[in-house]
């Protein structure tokens, strides 16, 4: 029997395929994964929403990490296990910088999703997660509480020089991270996947060693780090893949299904 006793894997561009779908051959590994005795579970930058349906097709009845880790959530009654929001005082001065810059802006609330108005990237954003937009008017009034996560959609070499000033300025305060090349994502300090993976293991009774993490990116490399065995995709980007235990084949090539043989089975 293998040691590896929980799995959890990426959405986007590692589970799912460039028509957003779960390979039949991917299924079936999950499902002897789970009649294995192991537990699996979806790691995601979506939000739980957009990820609820992919675990429902895969008949998941465990939490899912969404939101990067800021929301771990149970798939089925929906109890919220934990919930690390942004403080509102740093979403806003975030908020206000991005807008001085005129880039797109997504904020999380209770699981909606809220935008200025409803721009080519917001639409775009739509057909990827399915989720509906609600178009606000200015999100520095509308915003009142504390939002589960701020994305900034725009130019990779803008968000790249984004990402460096802003981790100096915010420091510890905010984790900010790339989930695509064009996104940018800000969440609480404690909002990885990697702190969401270690709170779930424990809850099992289980130890890093026995984890497994299947990812892409940036914001992938906290459970990467964390997992006995941290896998990337074979077409994540070369930085990322030299963070990894090991590289499977691509999304497109049933990468997930080859970790499963490989170590579980």
């Amino acid at each position: 029997m293998s040691k590896y006793r929980m799995l959890a894997i990426d959405l986007d561009d590692t589970l799912l395929n460039s028509k957003l779908q779960i390979s039949p051959l991917s299924r079936e590994y999950i499902d002897r994964a789970r009649e294995a005795g192991v537990h699996v579970t979806l790691a995601t930058g979506r939000m739980f929403r957009s990820a609820q349906p992919y675990a429902r097709e895969l008949g998941l009845d465990l939490p899912l990490i969404t939101y990067q880790g800021a929301l771990v959530k149970e798939t089925i009654s929906e109890e919220v296990l934990l919930h690390r929001p942004v403080p509102l005082d740093l979403a806003r001065e975030a908020i206000k910088w991005i807008k001085e810059l005129k880039l797109h802006i997504n904020v999380y609330v209770e699981d909606n999703l809220y935008v200025e108005r409803v721009t080519p990237e917001a639409e775009r954003y739509y057909q990827i997660s399915g989720v509906p937009i609600h178009p606000v008017g200015d999100l520095l009034k509308f915003l009142n509480q504390d939002p589960t996560k701020v994305l900034v959609v725009g130019d990779e070499a803008l968000l790249d020089n984004l990402w460096r000033e802003m981790a100096q300025h915010f420091g510890e305060s905010l984790h900010i991270t790339k989930s695509k090349p064009h996104f940018l994502e800000l969440s609480h300090p404690q909002a990885t996947k990697g702190h969401a993976l270690d709170m779930l293991a424990k809850g099992w009774g289980l130890n890093r060693e026995q984890v497994i993490a299947i990812g892409d990116s940036y914001n992938d490399l906290e459970m990467i780090e964390y997992a006995g065995l941290g896998v990337i995709m074979g077409n994540a980007r070369q930085d990322v893949k030299d963070k990894a235990d090991y590289v499977t084949n691509s999304n497109e090539e049933d990468g997930v299904a080859e970790v499963i043989k490989k170590f579980i089975l």
